[in-house]
């Protein structure tokens, strides 16, 4: 089943205020820096297996909060 055009529900139901909070959704700054770093050392080929783990939970973080953010903005402009 192709879910890449279905809204997470829960996004739907939210009131205006929130959707548009979730419009602007980032990484926490700590995040942000050590997938920074991370990226970093994987461009040198310096990661270490734990530091791999880490690299792959950030990303994994990061693409769902990038999902996220697109379903907001889809329901946002729907809203108008």
């Amino acid at each position: 089943m192709d879910n890449r055009n279905v809204i997470d529900p829960s996004v739907e139901h939210l009131p205006d205020d929130q959707v548009l909070a979730l419009c602007d959704l980032q990484l926490e700054p700590a995040q942000q820096a050590e997938l920074r770093r991370l990226l970093a050392r994987n461009r040198e080929g310096a990661l270490s297996s734990a530091e791999i783990g880490q690299l792959d939970t950030l990303m994994q973080t990061y693409r769902r909060g990038l999902v996220r953010k697109a379903q907001a903005f889809n329901v946002a402009v729907q809203r108008g």
